[in-house]
Parts: structure tokens; C-alpha cells; sequence
């Protein structure tokens, strides 16, 4: 019997800590092979990175971070020897990393993270478009090399056709993706020479909860100083 009631209150105590932390991110880190040092969750507060947290560790590849977010936005996990960092999305959830100490900034996994799941998934068609960009930038040097006009006129027009594409790519999946934090994200770091109409319709598929967010409230801002920049330049 006092087996089962102590198994009662650990069951109790458990479920209370879960309730709790549904209003803090807890980042759960691995990183293979290390043995030692420290890391700090980070986050850019005026374009100055700040540290919210941090864990030094010692035998163990494993440690947690944590946080109260207060609207969905962009995280680091720093390693304070390299200073190497991994950008993720932050929010009120638990988040696993998982990388190595060999490739801590550059092959890493994420998961528990909504917004981040969503990125993911923009970024991986997306590169399509910068890789293809690359081409173009070597074929438009060697047609200026040969001086070949008629093969560089060819790769300026598929340099704007290429531009157009990624742009409605863009514009599309934020549209579609409004219910997210990741929509005026992507409006203000892949968009920012977008006509003012689409980032007007991005903000506009917006949910009231994302346009009060902290990418929502910047995108609003966002379009009306180029709103104001543009009737300035007309008068």
C-alpha cells in the first residue's frame, strides 16, 4: 500500500512540474563527444545578442536550457569556446538539438519546435533557388569572360524569371502559413524589396495572435516606414 501511494505522489509531482513548464522552453542539448564546456541560449534583443541562460558541464554530453517566451522568435545555442551557434525557433516547449562537437554549427537536428518544423521545411525548397542562383553567377562570369552577349543577355533573363519564382515561393508560403510566428519572419528576412502589395497580403493572412506576436508587430511596422518612405519619394 505504500508502495502504490508513493508511486501516487511521484506520478503527482511529475504531472505538476509538466503542467508548470508549459509556459517555459526547455531546450534539451547533446552534443557527441564533449566532455566539457559551456554554452549559452541566446537571443537578439536590439540587434545585440543576449544571454537568457546558460550550463556548464563537465563529463557529460548532455545539458538543458531554459526560457520564458514570450512570443516565438529566433534562439541561439552558443558554444562559448568556438562561439559557434545554432539558430533555432524558441518556444514555449520542450526542444531537442542534437549535434556533435565536430560539427556543432552545421549538422545539427531539431525537433519540438512547431515554428522550427515549418522553417525547416521553407529552407529545404529554398536553397533549390540559391543553388540555382549560384549557376547563374558562374555561367553570367564566364559569358562576360568570353564576352558572349547574346549567352549573357540569356542569363539575365533567367536571373529575373529565377527572381520572380523565389519571391512567389516566398510570398506563397507565408500566405498559406499565417497561423505561424514563421509567416513575418520570412516576410521580414527573405522579403524585404518585396512590393508593398504582397507584404500587405502576407500580413493580412496573418491570425490576430501572430500579428501581435514579435515578427508580426515588426512586419506591420515594417511596411508602413516603407509605405511612408514611398509617399515621401512621390511628393
Amino acid at each position: 500500500m505504500k508502495k502504490i501511494l508513493v508511486i501516487a505522489v511521484l506520478m503527482l509531482a511529475v504531472f505538476s512540474c509538466s503542467k508548470e513548464n508549459t509556459d517555459v522552453m526547455i531546450v534539451n542539448a547533446k552534443v557527441k563527444g564533449l566532455k566539457k564546456g559551456t554554452f549559452y541560449l541566446q537571443k537578439q534583443i536590439d540587434s545585440v545578442f543576449v544571454s537568457v541562460d546558460s550550463a556548464s558541464v563537465n563529463g557529460t554530453d548532455e545539458f538543458v536550457l531554459t526560457d520564458k517566451v514570450e512570443s516565438p522568435e529566433i534562439y541561439y545555442l552558443k558554444m562559448a569556446k568556438s562561439g559557434k551557434k545554432i539558430p533555432f525557433f524558441g518556444e514555449n516547449d520542450t526542444i531537442n538539438i542534437t549535434t556533435s562537437l565536430e560539427k556543432f554549427s552545421y549538422k545539427y537536428t531539431i525537433n519540438g519546435s512547431k515554428n522550427q518544423e515549418m522553417l525547416d521545411k521553407f529552407y529545404k525548397t529554398y536553397r533549390k533557388f540559391n543553388e540555382k542562383d549560384l549557376e547563374l553567377i558562374k555561367a553570367e562570369f564566364d559569358a562576360k569572360k568570353l564576352n558572349d552577349t547574346d549567352s549573357l543577355a540569356k542569363v539575365y533573363d533567367e536571373k529575373k524569371r529565377l527572381l520572380k519564382r523565389r519571391y512567389l515561393y516566398a510570398i506563397n508560403y507565408a500566405v498559406n502559413n499565417g497561423e505561424y510566428e514563421v509567416a513575418p519572419f520570412i516576410a521580414l528576412t527573405e522579403l524585404t524589396n518585396a512590393q508593398t502589395k504582397w507584404l500587405d497580403s502576407i500580413y493580412s493572412s496573418l491570425t490576430p495572435k501572430v500579428k501581435q506576436s514579435k515578427y508580426g508587430v515588426m512586419l506591420d511596422e515594417f511596411i508602413s516606414t516603407v509605405k511612408t518612405a514611398e509617399k515621401k519619394a512621390t511628393e
